[in-house]
């Protein structure tokens, strides 16, 4: 704010400046502030400010599940003291097994990275009234090259323990065909963050195992890939239709009438156009 003080709302700046803005994000947003409609170079940007400790929280846990799917499409990393880059390696991966536990027996290389788009927007409330109906699709057939550069690594990894199988191989994208098997789901939930398996264990239940050593071990209770997939899939959606809604309110607030106005008129432009 010292040095970009036209970039933030001016009532917020006057009234409690840094510190306002920094309850607003975090009591009522989820963690993070945007200043959209920021001119630099005869371009227009929006860019968010959040503290290093919460994006690595929500890249590790999927606690918010925000800034994590915006991590799991392509981005431009400008400045990078913490290996943000590496640490969201552990947010790939858990994306592929989530689209992987969603997806069919069979698929194509392109159905995959819209499956793992569109997890960040599952629930989110301006996809019915204020988003490009088919904003999934073009980032992916946009990005595609780029989508292949983060996750074919991952694809290589799962085909290398069985999981995935490379089947032919269409242009410059693969089809593939995947286990579809109790134990392979059992596999892909137990890459899912912590905190997203801890609540379908409080829908699914656990179940006592008993180890070689001796030891007592709780493991999640997977009844079919079929109740896994939509228990995940219901937990994501609650969490992204919540911080959605959260972080809209934050918005609203914090960019000012005018700005909130034209924000969602942009938005709603284009969901009617599409």
């Amino acid at each position: 704010m010292k040095i970009n003080r036209d970039h933030y709302a001016s009532w917020m700046v006057h009234l409690g400046g840094a510190k306002l803005i920094t309850e607003v994000a975090d009591e009522i947003g989820v963690g993070v502030h945007f200043n959209p409609f920021v001119t630099w170079k005869d371009k227009m940007y929006k860019y968010g400010v959040v503290r290093m400790d919460d994006l690595i929280r929500d890249i590790l846990n999927w606690e918010r599940f925000y800034l994590s799917g915006r991590l799991q499409k392509p981005v431009r990393v400008l400045v990078d003291n913490l290996d943000i880059g590496n640490i969201n390696s552990v947010n790939l991966r858990a994306a592929t097994s989530a689209a992987l536990l969603l997806s069919p027996s069979r698929f194509s290389e392109e159905n995959l990275y819209a499956t793992i788009c569109s997890l960040s927007y599952m629930g989110d409330l301006r996809m019915f009234f204020a988003e490009d109906k088919h904003k999934v699709n073009k980032i992916v057939q946009g990005q595609f090259t780029l989508f292949q550069s983060m996750y074919k690594p991952f694809l290589e990894e799962f085909a290398t323990k069985d999981l995935l199988i490379f089947t032919s191989s269409v242009g410059n994208q693969i089809n593939v065909s995947q286990d579809c098997g109790l134990s392979a789901a059992s596999s892909l939930v137990s890459r899912l963050p912590s905190a997203i398996r801890s609540d379908m264990a409080l829908k699914l239940g656990n179940k006592t195992q008993l180890s070689e050593s001796g030891q007592v071990t709780h493991e999640l209770a997977i009844p079919s890939r079929e109740a896994a997939a939509e228990c995940m899939r219901k937990i994501v959606r609650c969490r992204v239709m919540v911080s959605s809604a959260r972080q809209a309110v934050s918005g609203l607030l914090t960019i000012g009438a005018v700005h909130g106005v034209r924000y969602v008129a942009n938005k709603m432009r284009k969901a009617w156009k599409s």
